[in-house]
């Protein structure tokens, strides 16, 4: 009956589930999330990659 009085393997059993825990919140909410998060891909466009480019390179000649 020693092992029922053994707590050592509490503290990481309780890590391992509040990191299981944040997984599945984490998870929920990108399901529910995953249209907005579907759509973040397509807001930034070739053009807008090469605006600022250009502008940090205007910004470069300047100085």
């Amino acid at each position: 009956m020693q092992f029922i009085m053994d707590e050592e393997g509490q503290g990481s059993a309780e890590l391992i589930l509040i990191f299981g825990g944040m997984i599945v919140i984490v998870i929920v909410a990108a399901i529910y999330y995953q249209n907005y998060l579907s759509g973040l891909g397509d807001e930034i466009i070739k053009t807008d990659v090469e605006n600022v480019t250009n502008q940090i390179n205007d910004l470069e000649n300047r100085f």
